[in-house]
């Protein structure tokens, strides 16, 4: 195989990608009591089971969305016309694993979301999704 090929092979097979966001008020017990913050990203990691890479994020600027968690799409996902999905005030247990089911099936551009993610999707600025995407 050639190198252009390689890169075909690998951006192809380049699965989502979730941000979750941990800065000022996102993953803040005291913004928002009676969350397992610390245990978000864990278990969002064990309901993916290596599906999609997680990481976290210093504050995205949404913060009157917290806990605000990006998921962006594929390889794939892109090619079909799959942009990145921002959802905010995913506090439960419940959003996560809606998510998490989501990625599996696909993601964004490939599969729907389950319809309660609808929800949870908020618009950013350009600012903020450059930020992010840049």
């Amino acid at each position: 195989m050639n190198k252009r090929a390689d890169r075909a092979a690998t951006a192809s097979a380049a699965p989502c990608r979730v941000t979750v966001c941990r800065g000022c008020c996102c993953g803040d017990g005291a913004k928002i009591p009676g969350v397992d913050h610390a245990g978000q990203i864990p278990r969002l990691r064990a309901a993916l089971d290596g599906a999609a890479p997680v990481r976290a994020s210093e504050c995205l600027d949404v913060c009157d969305q917290a806990n605000v968690v990006v998921v962006q799409p594929s390889a794939a996902g892109r090619a079909a016309g799959g942009r990145p999905v921002w959802l905010g005030l995913v506090n439960d247990d419940d959003a996560l694993d809606d998510i998490a089911a989501w990625i599996r099936a696909g993601g964004p551009g490939i599969a729907e979301p389950p319809g309660v993610l609808d929800l949870y999707a908020i618009t950013v600025s350009r600012r903020v999704r450059e930020g992010l995407e840049g």
